[in-house]
């Protein structure tokens, strides 16, 4: 973290802000753009082009060979977490927007905010507080209130493969989160030449799925744009953004709770562009899935 000035945390904010603006976007983009892709050939196509953006980036930075200097152990480490993140993480989190209702996945998938410390706490060793456990509780139960359409006496799910794909996203993302901020700090990594080599393992392998299961993608103008976009900006720019504003502010809290904006932001857009009516069940539920994430936030407040 840096020496924060009042300029850098204001770049810092106009960099969160930015991020959260993009990633408030992805629950729209990914259901557009799997009305013209599988699964599968969305995050081929995605994670392709987000391959080319961090290798890009490292070559004008002139860093794209700093990887030789790396263990082979940890080499190692970067490519096989390849498999779990891209592969297998998105190819759940677009099989789940591919089944549910864009809203459901979206709000679903901001519980990963309380999956991450309980997955980090079961990597330390140590059980997670009783206050985490009761906020990750309260966030859960705003999963039931979303998925029963706010029925909770019924507890019948209208798809439940698109429920726990959705619920299983975030433990990948925990996963590949914890194991890959341990590798990059203990080798003190760019985090972007971690990301090209995981992206480095992953293309090849997606693009060999596609040609044996002899379902290339239609390169269409709508495939193309969905891929792009979501290669672009998902996967690339917008974490680019988040990782400096983290870098560049001395508050980094204050940075972190911009990611609270993009749930309210994306229900807009899905709203407008998709045209799907917003249930009341889903902002009653969503009203608790960031109620745990703000108390989890709070926890993590330095005293």
């Amino acid at each position: 973290m840096s020496e924060g000035t009042p300029s850098t945390n204001r770049l810092a904010l106009v960099y969160g802000m930015a991020a959260v603006g993009l990633w408030s976007t992805m629950a729209t983009a990914f259901k557009w753009a799997l009305e013209f892709s599988s699964p599968m050939q969305l995050i081929t196509l995605a994670a392709t082009v987000s391959w080319l953006f961090f290798a890009a980036r490292l070559v004008s930075r002139g860093t794209l060979l700093s990887f030789t200097a790396l263990s082979r152990r940890s080499l190692l480490r970067c490519f096989s977490l390849g498999f779990l993140n891209p592969t297998l993480f998105y190819w759940v989190l677009f099989s789940a927007y591919d089944l549910l209702p864009a809203q459901d996945a979206m709000a679903i998938n901001y519980t990963w905010g309380l999956t991450l410390p309980l997955i980090a706490s079961c990597f330390s060793r140590s059980l997670p507080s009783g206050k985490e456990a009761a906020l990750a509780l309260l966030s859960y139960l705003g999963i039931l209130i979303i998925v029963t359409d706010g029925n909770l006496a019924s507890f019948e799910f209208e798809n439940v493969t698109g429920v726990l794909l959705a619920i299983g996203s975030t433990v990948l993302w925990g996963l590949s989160w914890v194991i890959n901020t341990r590798t990059v700090e203990h080798e003190r990594m760019d985090p972007e030449v971690a990301l090209l080599l995981n992206f480095s393992m992953a293309v090849p392998i997606l693009w060999a799925i596609l040609a044996a299961t002899a379902s290339l993608p239609d390169m269409n103008v709508g495939t193309l744009m969905g891929g792009l976009y979501v290669g672009l900006f998902e996967m690339g720019l917008a974490f680019v953004l988040w990782m400096n504003a983290m870098q560049l502010t001395d508050k980094p809290i204050r940075v972190s709770s911009l990611i609270f904006l993009a749930p309210p932001l994306s229900l807009v857009f899905i709203a407008t562009v998709l045209g799907e009516p917003v249930a009341t069940s889903t902002l009653a539920g969503l009203l608790l899935i960031l109620a745990g994430l703000v108390g989890q936030q709070a926890l993590n407040r330095p005293k």
